[in-house]
């Protein structure tokens, strides 16, 4: 079953999940590949996670993927890394306070193209 992006008229969006995609084919990922037909999927099924969210289920040292957007409300007490399609101005501020740090999708496939020793929060 291939994945093609319809319907999606943001071209920063069409350039993430078909980045994504390429990234799962040269490297047999099925991680980001799923992560690619989430965010093709209608902005209704995208994840919207808080910081408090995060600082509840995710352990020190962590990266995190959300396949949707970071939004700011809580307080994050460990430092992660996060990558997501978006993040809020105040969210990022809050990342830096805690010494957390936030990275686009893209570049995160980059670095760990068979997506291993990563955890999706949605």
């Amino acid at each position: 079953m291939s994945v093609k992006v319809e319907r999606k008229t943001s071209v920063y969006l069409i350039d993430v999940i078909n980045s994504l995609l390429e990234r799962s084919r040269e490297n047999q990922s099925i991680f980001w590949r799923d992560i690619a037909s989430r965010l093709n999927s209608s902005r209704n099924h995208y994840a919207n996670v808080n910081l408090g969210k995060l600082d509840r289920f995710v352990s020190e040292g962590e990266t995190v993927v959300i396949p949707g957007n970071l939004l700011s409300s809580g307080i994050l007490h460990k430092k992660i890394r996060i990558a997501a399609l978006k993040a809020s101005e105040k969210a990022k501020l809050k990342l830096a306070e805690s010494g957390s740090e936030f990275i686009e999708l893209t570049e995160l496939a980059k670095e760990n193209p068979k997506g291993t020793d990563l955890k999706i929060i949605k």
